[in-house]
């Protein structure tokens, strides 16, 4: 416990310091300017204040005031040591944050049982916050341990679904890092951009349900085919439902609409614009753009200027205007995400 006794008179200071120190020891400081006291309140945490009331150029009720606006003063024991018994004065203590009163001449029995309750009230308060702190840092601990064991279970899960249709996982590896590209260029907040980041994988979770026939057939699919092909998002959304998660909960919007058209003509609900979620606009985009160069057993890889200039063709049709913009505006860092060496790429592309 540091305390710190504030008093222009050096008498008072050199009598209030001898009883403190019979309780504290060596841990004390005297002051006779008010100034000065709170320079070193700014310099060290002091535990008890006690401050005269009448000093030079500031006095006690201000020096009490100013440190009560400081984060690391506003529960700190502070007493006001005065010889007026004025009630507006002592009205005017409290407000300002005065937690007790000692009357000159004061009692030294007084003085050292009024001090060592107020040390002993600052020693709970002390422990309090230590265990309030480290409550803090362990559930912070726990939780972060959770939200890594919740992203390699998705990561983990994604892959398989990879393996399902035919890849490796690099395509929603790439999703993941495009849309996430994509949301910082949008101006979203890093933890929403986290959150489509580590959603994204799950896109086509719902593809489980489709035979393999359909899934790595080489050819263009019959219109049965495409019908139960389509059924994948919904699938997807089923399976992501009613989750506790925000994260799942990200991922089944992400799920349901990420093959919905800006302009209303995508399915399976046909809904158009700012009515699609904004983590779906994203994702649909980095979808079709890696989709794109990908080679598939049904198409060839397309070349990666080719697949930007699709992107910005169907700017305002299938995909959202913004989202394209941001898509152009970190071109440099996608295009070096998908392995080539930044391509400068005309306007009117």
């Amino acid at each position: 416990m540091h305390v710190l006794i504030v008093d222009d008179s050096r008498s008072s200071l050199a009598l209030l310091g001898s009883i403190v120190r019979e309780i504290v020891g060596d841990d004390i400081e005297l002051c006779l300017d008010p100034l000065e006291a709170l320079r070193r309140c700014e310099e060290r945490q002091f535990d008890l204040l006690l401050v005269d009331h009448i000093m030079p150029g500031m006095d006690g009720i201000a020096v009490i005031e100013a440190l009560r606006n400081c984060d690391n003063y506003r529960t700190v024991p502070m007493v006001m040591v005065t010889s007026d018994i004025d009630k507006a004065i002592r009205i005017e203590a409290i407000r300002v944050g005065a937690n007790d009163f000692l009357t000159k001449p004061f009692d030294p029995i007084e003085l050292k049982a009024r001090i060592t309750n107020l040390l002993a009230l600052r020693g709970a308060q002390v422990e309090l916050a230590d265990h309030a702190n480290r409550l803090s840092r362990e559930v912070a601990k726990a939780t972060a341990h959770l939200l890594a064991r919740e992203e390699e279970i998705i990561w983990r899960l994604a892959r398989a679904i990879e393996y399902r249709d035919g890849d490796t996982g690099e395509h929603v590896s790439r999703v993941a890092q495009i849309s996430q590209i994509i949301g910082q260029g949008l101006g979203l907040t890093p933890q929403h951009c986290r959150m489509v980041y580590l959603a994204a994988p799950l896109h086509d979770i719902g593809k489980i349900a489709i035979a393999d026939a359909i899934l790595s057939k080489p050819g263009k699919l019959t219109a049965e085919e495409m019908a139960r092909m389509r059924e994948h998002v919904t699938i997807g959304a089923r399976i992501l439902a009613d989750a506790d998660s925000d994260l799942i909960r990200t991922a089944e919007l992400i799920a349901q609409s990420h093959h919905e058209k800006w302009d209303g003509t995508g399915y399976p609900n046909g809904i158009s614009g700012a009515a699609i979620p904004i983590e779906a606009r994203i994702v649909a985009l980095a979808d079709v753009f890696d989709a794109l160069c990908s080679e598939r057993p049904y198409k060839r890889a397309w070349p990666i200027d080719e697949a930007y200039a699709e992107i910005v063709r169907c700017s305002g049709t299938h995909f959202d205007p913004a989202c394209v913009a941001s898509f152009q505006s970190r071109w440099c860092e996608i295009s070096a995400l998908m392995g080539q060496e930044t391509i400068a790429l005309a306007e009117s592309a």
